[in-house]
């Protein structure tokens, strides 16, 4: 039998991640490099919460990195 999974939107883009992942497993599967924010359904989430935050089936996931110029 197949392994239980959830479908999220990480930055508009549709991955699958097994089910009980954490915010932390997605961002290892986006692979964005720091400094960035993270936000699940528009709610921002502190980075010492990335492993501990276990995500639904579709949340929308939203790393936000900063933009530097003037």
């Amino acid at each position: 039998m197949p392994e239980p999974t959830l479908q999220v939107r990480i930055n508009h883009m549709t991955h699958e991640l097994p089910q009980g992942a954490s915010l932390a497993d997605a961002i290892a599967q986006a692979d964005i490099r720091p400094p960035f924010a993270a936000a699940v359904n528009l709610q921002f989430v502190p980075r010492a919460q990335y492993a501990l935050y276990l995500l639904q089936n579709d949340d929308q996931i939203e790393l936000i990195s900063p933009i530097t110029g003037g």
